[in-house]
């Protein structure tokens, strides 16, 4: 079969050091970013199916313990939840420390806010990744089609010869560098505005969720916007202590 004189493989074939270099740069920010949007993208639809269960499963359940069997594991809602938990026992267990001087509101307050954070900080893993692949790769496909165009033309300045059909083909291929480059960039782009958009739905999830777990132990009942306090202080006299 034979090769193309306008396309990748002859490109390749008779690229440098440097047009080669910036192929494999442009590749390699693509299975990056690619990676990313992947793993976020399973990671935002799990974390999504966690919050159905912390907005409805959880709260139906007769005891604390049901709640939490609910939640499962390794989601940031279980965190948030454990975290309350273990603010609530701690805070009654250690009667007579320093900590004391903190009221069991803003113990709890603490503890969840630093849940919540933790999750935040982990949400935001890999975003800077496609931030900076869709900033530059389109400037580093410009440079490979600089610098194609830069050896193009000096070919054709010592060949003498000036034809198009001389011209077209090393141009061409100069700004496939370009293409390549607006091919990495422009998915990246749409995959960190999109995974933005669900991290912002993730945490106003967590923080409603947060909320209503600080009135559930401080007050015996949930927030009264989120449904049935007998069922709150039901949850609060099990897990509470």
């Amino acid at each position: 079969m034979e090769v193309s004189p306008y396309g990748l493989e002859s490109l390749w074939a008779q690229g440098d050091l440097v047009t080669k270099g910036v192929a494999v740069l442009l590749i390699a920010m693509s299975i990056a970013s690619w990676y990313v949007i992947v793993t976020k993208a399973l990671q935002l639809f799990q974390y999504r199916k966690s919050a159905r269960a912390a907005g409805h499963e959880f709260w139906d359940a007769t005891s604390l313990q049901a709640g939490m069997a609910t939640l499962g594991n390794g989601n940031p809602f279980a965190d948030i939840a454990k975290a309350g938990v273990t603010a609530m026992d701690h805070h009654v267990a250690h009667k007579g420390h320093l900590h004391d001087e903190l009221s069991v509101s803003d113990w709890i307050t603490l503890s969840l806010r630093q849940a919540i954070d933790e999750t935040q900080a982990r949400l935001q893993t890999g975003m800077a990744v496609l931030a900076s692949v869709g900033s530059t790769a389109p400037f580093v496909g410009l440079f490979g089609t600089v610098w194609g165009i830069y050896h193009a033309l000096v070919a054709i300045g010592t060949s003498g010869q000036a034809s198009i059909d001389k011209v077209a083909g090393p141009v061409g291929e100069a700004l496939i560098m370009t293409a390549l480059g607006l091919a990495v960039a422009i998915p990246a782009t749409f995959g960190y505005n999109a995974l933005v958009r669900g991290n912002k739905a993730v945490i106003a999830k967590m923080n409603k969720f947060g909320f209503d777990l600080h009135a559930l132990f401080v007050t015996g009942s949930r927030a009264k916007d989120g449904g049935n306090s007998a069922s709150g202080s039901k949850l609060v006299a099990v897990g509470g202590k």
